[in-house]
């Protein structure tokens, strides 16, 4: 396979020009893990609701806030590292969940950020007995509980989903199983009302998918994993409900939680 057979689709056009919105509401907390790394579509859908992206990079020597009173949401996305590193800024990363856990505050986390919401709780991160990988395009299936939430908070789960990743992780103590795979039988958890943790990658795009596929090709060699050319036809396939879920479920993540009436 030569790399011309890799195209990307057209862009699409935003709705309105990113820059001419403003930030009218809390910016959302965004930890990323690479120097070149973005936050994706999922940073574009916060951007075009009105927040700003408060971009920090724990790995470079950013802190992460004290409180989450100033922050609308709190997203941890992806990395070539694993939760259970014994790095520094892996483990000030999973103690830091516990902040949005104790405030109620709305939190996402993203392949390795799901998995370091796993390690917060108590639950085990760890690869595939057999050395597979999930890369590409693979099926998602909601379980009882996540067809029941997702029912009552007005989204719909995509059926197929892009994955990018070689450990897993069990549904930790006090959290609820969403979503299940098939070699990582795990895909989406949720702890308390307000903190997600998703194994699959809805913040890419055409051009992040080239270029992880180029740069990790390795990755799309091993056990399970798909050619970089079925990532491509996959997203002309499958993108379109991943795209429509993601809105969706972004809505209903930053929606604030009703407060109880006074007694009177």
């Amino acid at each position: 396979m030569n790399d011309q057979s890799f195209r990307l689709p057209p862009r699409r056009r935003l709705r309105t020009r990113l820059d001419d919105l403003p930030a009218t509401r809390k910016p959302v907390l965004i930890v990323l893990h690479q120097e070149n790394s973005t936050a994706g579509r999922v940073g574009r859908l916060l951007v075009e609701r009105g927040h700003a992206l408060d971009i920090r990079k724990p790995r470079y020597g950013d802190p992460l806030p004290a409180t989450m009173r100033d922050h609308a949401g709190a997203v941890i996305f992806g990395g070539p590292m694993s939760a259970n590193d014994p790095d520094d800024f892996v483990k000030a990363e999973i103690d830091w969940i516990g902040t949005c856990l104790k405030e109620n505050a709305a939190f996402l986390g993203i392949c390795l950020g799901a998995q370091m919401l796993t390690r917060h709780l108590g639950g085990a991160v760890y690869a595939h007995p057999q050395g597979r990988a999930e890369v590409g395009y693979y099926r998602l299936d909601q379980t009882e509980i996540g067809r029941s939430h997702a029912d009552a908070a007005g989204f719909a789960w995509p059926g197929t989903v892009y994955q990018w990743h070689r450990e897993g992780f069990d549904c930790p103590p006090g959290a609820e199983c969403l979503a299940t795979g098939s070699d990582f039988p795990v895909q989406a958890i949720r702890a308390g009302e307000r903190a997600y943790g998703i194994q699959f990658h809805p913040e890419v795009t055409p051009a992040m998918m080239c270029r992880w596929s180029v740069r990790g090709h390795e990755r799309t060699l091993m056990p399970g994993a798909q050619l970089r050319q079925q990532h491509l036809d996959g997203w002309y396939q499958y993108d379109p409900a991943v795209r429509g879920w993601l809105d969706a479920f972004l809505d209903h993540w930053l929606k604030q939680p009703e407060t109880a009436e006074p007694s009177t």
